[in-house]
């Protein structure tokens, strides 16, 4: 039958307009008459004649036996059209699925079957597919060891896993429409509610029961501990709450027993730390007695030390102070026996002054021993008096006058200052030594200045003068008994007057500072306060 017999708009329109496969198959011929351009392009063939002349005159995958198709053609031709599915054959022998569409019609007297192809192959992939994700979503879900329940907006259960049903001691699908609530203590059903809702207004992954413990109820009322996760889906605008359950029976059981073993371990801590404490605080007290003893038996030996020193500086003072004046004296007597003669009065009055300044050294060095004595024994304390500070300058200026070598001046810097309630002996014995060594440790035609200034609580007087200096190194040794500058050594002194000097204003509750350079001179301030004399 020529292709072009049923030509016009219609055909046009039913044929070479479709985008799928379209064609007349004759049914006494048993194969197609016509088929549009999008028909024998889908099958792969380069043209409606290379389909006209396909020898095997089937487009099945497998051909249909003749009995099945004699059925199919009947079941077409009774009820004017069929549709199935079938897996269709191109010429390549590609295999892909199809949807087939008969209608029968009659031409001129001939039967036709109107043969639509649909190409369902997108379709089939994405239906297996979809039912492989869901045979792994059942396989996930339903061999899950943990319970997984789900429910929609208002709560009924529309999944259930078997860990879940076996949690809650229900059979096959019972759980099934049962309500949420039901797996909930009955205590707190209706707070649940409330909570489901407010999960509903605002769904979020979390984690339910935050600082306290949840319990769940099975089937037979009995409840047991869980934990809970909170998951949610929509689908077609419908809400969908998953429920991760986890039965923590034997996690909670674990604890407590675990508790039970920290206190009892806590306990055992306890005791041990008491047996410890107990231990240590006896090893404490002996090591303080020890510590003690040691410390006694240092101090006695650092004492037996200084005392050892003591008694050396005090020998090696003693053999050069002593023996100078008594030397002296001596000599002086051993003279005096060959001036008998009157006329020799002037030489024997010059021994008689030399044996008289040679007691009074003698005098001047026992007073400081006995001074350090009574100092060492407690005996020795200050007798404040009122005392006006200018005139006791002046009169301890005056007794070392006798001391200054040739050129030598002491210079006075002393404003008027307000009386000063002080020992005046202790003072005046403190100005004497410092004048004295300053006079002493200096050369001739040198100055010695005296300066005094009054602040708002105390006294300040500073003596300064231009002679040989301290060493930096003794500086910090000077305040010991018997200790002397190396630089002085050879030259007369018992080592003891700054020490005495030192002290006497730690009776004042005054202090001394010093500061000195080799070669330049040697400054010495003394401060003592004002607060303690009382009111006029």
């Amino acid at each position: 039958m020529p292709a072009t017999l049923y030509r016009n708009p219609l055909t046009d329109i039913l044929f070479e307009q479709s985008k799928e496969f379209v064609g007349l198959y004759h049914v006494e011929r048993g194969w197609f008459t016509h088929v549009n351009s999008a028909g024998y392009r889908l099958l792969g063939y380069p043209s409606a004649q290379a389909l006209y002349d396909e020898p095997t005159r089937t487009l099945r995958a497998q051909p249909l036996p003749p009995a099945e198709w004699a059925a199919l053609r009947e079941r077409v031709l009774r009820e004017g059209s069929h549709e199935f599915e079938a897996e269709m054959r191109r010429q390549s022998g590609e295999l892909f699925w199809a949807r087939v569409e008969l209608t029968s019609l009659v031409v001129e007297q001939q039967t036709y079957f109107l043969v639509r192809l649909t190409d369902t192959t997108p379709l089939h992939v994405a239906e297996h597919r979809l039912a492989e994700s869901m045979d792994r979503f059942e396989a996930v879900v339903s061999h899950a060891t943990i319970g997984i329940v789900m429910c929609n907006r208002a709560g009924e259960i529309v999944l259930a896993n078997d860990k879940a049903r076996e949690l809650f001691g229900y059979q096959s699908n019972a759980l099934i429409h049962q309500h949420i609530e039901a797996l909930v203590p009955e205590a707190v059903a209706r707070y649940h509610e409330q909570l489901r809702e407010s999960f509903n207004a605002r769904p979020e992954m979390r984690a339910m029961g935050q600082n306290r413990d949840l319990l769940a109820r099975r089937r037979d009322g009995s409840e047991f501990p869980v934990e809970v996760s909170l998951s949610y889906f929509r689908l077609e605008e419908e809400l969908f709450v998953v429920a991760y359950v986890i039965d923590i029976t034997f996690k909670k059981e674990a604890e407590r027993e675990l508790r039970a073993q920290h206190q009892r371990i806590a306990r055992l801590n306890a005791e041990l730390e008491q047996k410890v404490a107990e231990r240590t605080h006896a090893l404490a007290d002996t090591l303080r007695q020890l510590e003690q003893r040691t410390r006694e038996l240092a101090q006695a030996l650092a004492q037996e030390q200084e005392l050892g020193e003591l008694k050396t500086r005090f020998v090696a003072m003693a053999s050069h102070e002593f023996r100078t004046p008594l030397t002296a004296v001596l000599t002086s007597v051993a003279l005096l026996e060959k001036y008998a003669g009157p006329e020799q009065q002037d030489k024997r009055q010059r021994h008689y002054d030399r044996i008289r300044t040679s007691v009074m050294h003698l005098t001047d060095i026992l007073e400081e021993f006995l001074s350090v004595g009574k100092m060492e024994e407690g005996r020795l304390e200050a007798h404040p008096t009122r005392l006006e500070l200018v005139p006791l300058v002046h009169e301890t200026v005056a007794e070392v006058d006798g001391l200054r070598k040739p050129g030598q001046r002491i210079v006075l810097q002393l404003p008027p200052l307000p009386p000063l309630w002080q020992d005046a002996s202790l003072l005046r014995k403190v100005l004497v030594n410092l004048l004295s060594n300053a006079l002493k440790y200096s050369h001739e035609n040198t100055t010695v200045t005296v300066q005094a200034t009054a602040q708002e609580h105390s006294f300040r007087l500073v003596v300064q003068d231009q002679g040989m200096g301290i060493a930096r190194d003794d500086q910090t040794r000077l305040f010991q008994r018997f200790y002397r500058a190396r630089n002085a050594a050879n030259m007369p002194g018992t080592g003891l007057g700054l020490y005495i000097v030192a002290k006497y204003l730690e009776l004042m509750g005054g202090t001394i500072a010093l500061q000195s350079e080799l070669n330049v001179g040697t400054t010495v301030t003394i401060t003592l306060p004002y607060e303690n004399h009382p009111a006029d």
